[in-house]
This record gives C-alpha cells, sequence and structure tokens, in this order.
C-alpha cells in the first residue's frame, strides 16, 4: 500500500503557511529540481547558484523568498525558508508503502511481548521475550527484536535492523537498514599480552525523533547506557563505540567513528570521515569538518579541522617530502635563532662600552 496525494497550489500555500503568487487551482502532485520539474510539479530555489535554472525550469510553481520573487512571472509560494518549506511539503508526496497494522504469520514473537494492535511486525522478524512495541510501530522483514528491548510511539525500523537486548528506543526513530544497535562493545584487559573479555552489561538508550542511517553500529555500555540524545541524525556506517554520549540535536555525517566513552555536546555537526579518540568531552555547538582527527576534548564552540587542504598530487608528494624533514628544519632553525641572540647580545656589550 502506498500513499500518493496531489493537493492544489492554494491548499499548499496553506498547509506551508506560504503567499500564493498564481493560480490556486493549479494541481501539484510531486516535487523535483528546478532542472528536472515538469508540468504539475512544485520546485524550489534554497541556493542562489541555482537561480540561472529559474527562468527556465519547467515546475508549475516554485518555493521562493519574495526576494527571490521580484520579476519572477511565474506561480509561487512565498516563504521565508524554501528549503525548510521543500523538507515540509517532501512529507506529503511521500512513496514509500505505508505499513499495515498486524503481525505477519511468519513472524516469531515471544508469549510474554507486548505488541500493541496498531503496530505492524513484518515479515520472518523476531521479537524476544520481555519487549515492548508500541503504537504505531513497523517493524520491518527480518528484523530482529532483543529480550528485554522498548520502541517507542511511531518509531520505523527498516528491513534487517538488529536490535540486542536492553535496547530503549524513544518515540518516532527511524532506523534503517542493516543498523546494529546493543552489540557488544570492544573491552578488554590485557594481562601480559593475553586478553581477557570484559562483559559489557550496560545497554542502549536512544531518545525522539533519532534517525540512524544504514549499517550504522552502536555498541551496548561496558557499565552503563550508551546513549545518544532527542534530535540526533546519524547517517551511513557511523561507528558509536561503547558509553558514548551524544547530546540533543547533534549530526553526524557518513563514516564517522567515534570511540569509547566521549562525550559530544547539543547542536554538533560532525563532518564525514572525521574520528575522535576515547575519553574525550566535546561541547556544545562544535562543527567538526571533514576527515578530521579530534584528538583532544574541546572545551569551546566552534569549527575544528586537521590535515591538509587538496593539492594536486606533485604538488602533495612536495609538501609530503617536506613535512617530513619537518623536525630537522626546527632544530636547525633553533639553532640559528641562539646564534643569532648571542651575536646581537655582544653588540649591545660593544656599544655600553
Amino acid at each position: 500500500m502506498m500513499s500518493v496525494s496531489s493537493y492544489t497550489l492554494g491548499q499548499l500555500a496553506e498547509l506551508l503557511g506560504a503567499k500564493l503568487q498564481g493560480a490556486a487551482d493549479q494541481v501539484i502532485s510531486g516535487i523535483a529540481t528546478l532542472q528536472d520539474a515538469h508540468e504539475g510539479q512544485l520546485s524550489f530555489l534554497a541556493n542562489a547558484q541555482y537561480r540561472k535554472y529559474l527562468e527556465q525550469t519547467g515546475a508549475s510553481a516554485v518555493l521562493l523568498t519574495e526576494k527571490d520573487a521580484e520579476g519572477y512571472a511565474g506561480a509561487a509560494l512565498l516563504v521565508d525558508n524554501p528549503y525548510l518549506a521543500y523538507a515540509q511539503a517532501s512529507h506529503l508526496f511521500e512513496t514509500r508503502p505505508v505499513s499495515v497494522p498486524g503481525v505477519h504469520p511468519t513472524a516469531v514473537i515471544a508469549d510474554d511481548a507486548s505488541v500493541h494492535e496498531s503496530a505492524s511486525v513484518g515479515a520472518y522478524a523476531v521479537v524476544e521475550a520481555g519487549v515492548s512495541i508500541a503504537a504505531d510501530v513497523s517493524i520491518g522483514a527480518h528484523c530482529y527484536i532483543g529480550a528485554r528491548s522498548r520502541i517507542g510511539e511511531g518509531g520505523r525500523l527498516a528491513p534487517r535492523v538488529t536490535l540486542y537486548h536492553d535496547v530503549s528506543i524513544g518515540k518516532r526513530v527511524v532506523i534503517q537498514s542493516g543498523a546494529v544497535i546493543g552489540g557488544e562493545g570492544f573491552g578488554f584487559a590485557n594481562e601480559k599480552g593475553t586478553w581477557q573479555k570484559i562483559a559489557q552489561i550496560g545497554g542502549v538508550t536512544i531518545g525522539d525523533d533519532v534517525e540512524i542511517g544504514s549499517n550504522t553500529t552502536i555498541d551496548r555500555g561496558a557499565i552503563s547506557d550508551t546513549c545518544l540524545g532527542n534530535g540526533v541524525k546519524l547517517d551511513n556506517q557511523i561507528m558509536i563505540a561503547h558509553n558514548v554520549q551524544v547530546g540533543d540535536n547533534t549530526a553526524m555525517a557518513g563514516c564517522v567513528g567515534i570511540s569509547g566513552s566521549t562525550r559530544i555536546g547539543r547542536n554538533c555537526m560532525i563532518a564525514g570521515g572525521v574520528g575522535m579518540v576515547g575519553h574525550i568531552d566535546v561541547c556544545d555547538n562544535v562543527f567538526v569538518t571533514g576527515m578530521t582527527m579530534v584528538t583532544r576534548s574541546i572545551s569551546e564552540p566552534g569549527s575544528y579541522s586537521s590535515g591538509t587542504a587538496m593539492q594536486t598530487a606533485s604538488d602533495w608528494r612536495k609538501s609530503a617530502a617536506r613535512i617530513r624533514q619537518l623536525d630537522d628544519m626546527a632544530r636547525r632553525l633553533q639553532q640559528l635563532e641562539k646564534r643569532l641572540a648571542a651575536v646581537t647580545s655582544g653588540e649591545d656589550a660593544s656599544s655600553d662600552t
């Protein structure tokens, strides 16, 4: 079952709180970019570099600011933030199949598991003992829900999501395929070169309105829970180690790795490929640029980077060769400074006599 809808431009203006420019009865049945839009579709201008496509767009209407609409003769919905309006409108044209309440006959549900009658449990899903699944939750095919785990109202697990035991998930959480939540953390004690496993007896606690991308892993805590706050957004292939804490509304792009016991504040943005060592604290409102290696705590809000900017391959090889010589160059510079200081002090002594 799939939800496909059409709206008049007047209806969209009301739903989005927009000012209408054009015919209210124009029917809109989808969304596309300015370059690709055709008759019956809505588009948007959220970045000045795409303004060159505005006059030639085939869209029946465009989301614009009042300033960008000046001189534009086509139909438009005037809003303060076109990109936000596009985000809101996108849900009106959602093409994802709608879940049907009920349990598929091939699903395996423990006798003492609690599954709300409005929830949907897909084919070959497994729900273990003591699990609680709240109203309007959708569990995709082949998902595994471990013992005593809880999924809050309106949650959606795509096919093949794995929740280990004692995972607590808030309301309206979306988890994409291949994600593994609550696997054992990487905890070992070393005795004379031999590794002794440490039982990971904590769980995972995830707040409301969190989204977790495909093949992302979040390990359970060693003693206390690994925690994600409300509104956290995680892209694909992210690794969150045991005992990590992530504050509300922090977002991470793909391939980020967070080592154990690191604490990240609220409203942070962690770009793709960032790595963080363990046992550090990152304060609120920090932006870490792509591929940065964070090796110490960050106590001041702001933007942080490491590494070198892209160069041509030939220039990079020259720079890399010079970097290997930096230590020797620094020692020679120190020696020159000492000699210069000695000569200068000698001249000063001569002038005094």
